[in-house]
């Protein structure tokens, strides 16, 4: 298992960091490798990846959703075998810090060699990149799924 921590400081409030992170369909604008994502209730999503030119399709479930806090899943079924949780922290009015945490099971000797040579970590840092520049640049979420799941 592999397992990657990764954060990043956005100018925008808490809530819309948050709200912005439960639009899973956007992912592919700021997630490299991710074609598509579709929900398909408020706890299970559908992805379809392109990494390293492996593609895959999986499911996941969301295991706890707390608004404006965190978001916590695991896959179910299929061959793919990660889990995650993201938190959301306020740092001011404006500010705020998204912490991600993530355990995969890498596959593939290439997926192998790429977890040991730090590849999937410069992944996820691209990403949470990619997505301070998402949110900072519209300056609002593209919409929000405030429910909870215990």
């Amino acid at each position: 298992m592999s397992a990657i921590e990764e954060s990043v400081e956005v100018d925008v409030d808490v809530s819309t960091a948050y709200n912005q992170w439960t639009q899973f369909e956007s992912f592919p604008k700021f997630m490299a490798g991710v074609e598509s994502i579709t929900q398909l209730d408020d706890t299970h999503n559908h992805w379809v990846t392109k990494i390293g030119g492996v593609r895959r399709e999986f499911d996941t479930e969301i295991t706890e959703q707390h608004p404006d806090e965190r978001i916590a899943w695991h896959s179910v079924g299929g061959d793919v075998r990660q889990a995650g949780v993201v938190t959301f922290h306020r740092l001011g009015d404006d500010r705020s810090k998204v912490m991600i945490q993530l355990d995969w099971d890498p596959e593939t000797p290439v997926e192998k060699l790429g977890s040991v040579a730090g590849v999937d970590e410069r992944q996820v840092r691209g990403d949470a990149q990619r997505f301070k520049e998402f949110i900072e640049g519209r300056g609002s979420e593209t919409g929000a799924w405030r429910g909870d799941v215990p």
